[in-house]
């Protein structure tokens, strides 16, 4: 049985590694602009002749809210809004005429602007992108318009228990750094914001020494660069923003909101001491998979609903990203179980620090990570968005597929040293709103 498995785990291997040399097929060089080295991420793909481009500055998500929570947000929406001369109406009906998708989009870390089109309309793309960097719509009217709408998409969201559950866990698990806040900024904090520092925001981020280029479609490297250069150069050098590494420690804490509500909302957090440039995060991404994010299977959904029918769903993951790791997950219960499934997540989580995994779990857990793999590399966007994130982290191009081969060769016994040696992840904080 142990040599089929092996067998078909090897079978997986060799059919992802086709894949992956027809398919991954991104290269990263360099352009040169006014002293700066441009990192630019690349895939030709002749399929379709189309154009995807996105602008991604990094260090420039809400991480650079600071004291002026929702800032970025609003930001990238008022860039969504046109230039000053053609405004939000005549700006959309000339993106739309020419079938190009024009939109501004920010995370924790990034700020990015995405340029989408068929490749006869690429110089009519890039001359609107240029326009609206050149003029964005610094408008008080816009501003005010945009804070109206965020203000009553705040205001629903005030009876949307998950998203107050999500956002006090932050409050507490975060308290102290830029993740305390929520991505979109509280009603009070978005009525301070003024044109001026959105102004800023722009004319700061929108510059080359912030910039990472990933793009791919109908174009060869040569005459991509060709015609990207034009644009870059009407962009300014400005300063590099500087990476800010968010450390926190998680303590046995809770926080609970009394609300009118049906039932409990319970989200919980805790450190995982990792750098996205470990070289054995393929093993945190194995315990993830086993302990709560493999949905019906995993240890959690098994025991919470499977077991003793507590909730309807509960999951836990261990997020890595460049900034910050962590362990998170949630649950919905009835007012009254609230006590009882938080308890049970403490007593599932301390005992699987302790006792580790079993080899059914791991062998399920490496049989569908490596047989999955393959679904995760099938169109352009998913290619171009994987080398990016392992170019931003730090990690070589080839790094997916070593990871798998580490993952088809893990033993039990060192994923089980490993999660013990992770005994941070029981230091859980609640985040519970109930009746």
């Amino acid at each position: 049985k142990v040599l089929i498995l092996k067998k078909i785990g090897f079978y997986f291997l060799f059919i992802i590694g086709i894949l992956q040399g027809n398919l991954m097929g991104a290269t990263i060089k360099h352009i040169e602009i006014k002293g700066v080295q441009i990192p630019v991420i690349f895939e030709e793909q002749k399929a379709l002749p189309i154009l995807n481009l996105q602008l991604v500055f990094q260090n420039s998500g809400y991480i650079q809210d600071k004291d002026k929570s929702g800032l970025v947000s609003l930001s990238s929406k008022l860039l969504n809004e046109g230039t000053k001369e053609l405004g939000a109406t005549a700006f959309a009906q000339e993106l739309e005429e020419n079938a190009i998708s024009l939109t501004t989009s920010n995370g924790f870390e990034t700020f990015v602007i995405e340029l989408s089109n068929l490749k006869e309309q690429s110089n009519k793309g890039l001359s609107l992108l240029t326009d609206l960097l050149k003029s964005p719509n610094f408008s008080q009217d816009t501003l005010d318009k945009l804070k109206t709408i965020q203000n009553g998409s705040l205001k629903r969201k005030e009876n949307d228990f998950d998203y107050v559950a999500q956002n006090q866990l932050k409050s507490v698990l975060f308290a102290g750094t830029a993740l305390e806040n929520p991505s979109s900024g509280t009603i009070e904090t978005t009525s301070k914001i003024q044109l001026k520092d959105i102004e800023n925001f722009i004319t700061n981020t929108i510059s080359l020494s912030n910039l990472i280029i990933v793009a791919g479609g109908d174009f060869e490297e040569e005459e991509f660069e060709k015609f990207i250069k034009p644009f870059l150069e009407t962009l300014k050098v400005g300063q590099k923003n500087e990476f800010q590494k968010i450390n926190f420690i998680s303590k046995n804490d809770e926080k609970t909101l009394i609300k009118d509500t049906e039932q409990a909302y319970i989200y919980f957090g805790s450190s995982f001491n990792a750098d996205s440039k470990d070289e054995e995060n393929y093993k945190a991404k194995v315990a993830s998979f086993i302990l709560g994010g493999s949905g019906f299977g995993s240890r959690l959904m098994e025991e919470i609903r499977v077991k003793r029918g507590l909730a309807y769903s509960a999951y836990g993951s261990i997020s890595i990203n460049k900034s910050h790791t962590y362990f998170n997950g949630y649950l919905q219960t009835k007012n009254e179980s609230a006590n009882e499934a938080k308890d049970l997540v403490k007593q599932l989580v301390a005992q699987f620090v302790k006792d580790g995994v079993t080899q059914e779990e791991l062998t399920a857990a490496k049989n569908f990570l490596t047989g999955s793999e393959p679904l995760r590399s099938e169109t352009l966007s998913q290619r171009l968005n994987s080398a990016f994130t392992l170019y931003y982290r730090g990690l070589e191009q080839d790094y997916s597929k070593k990871e798998l081969e580490k993952i088809q060769n893990l033993k039990l016994e060192d994923l089980n040293s490993y999660i013990k040696s992770h005994n941070e992840i029981n230091n859980l904080t609640f985040s519970i709103v109930r009746k």
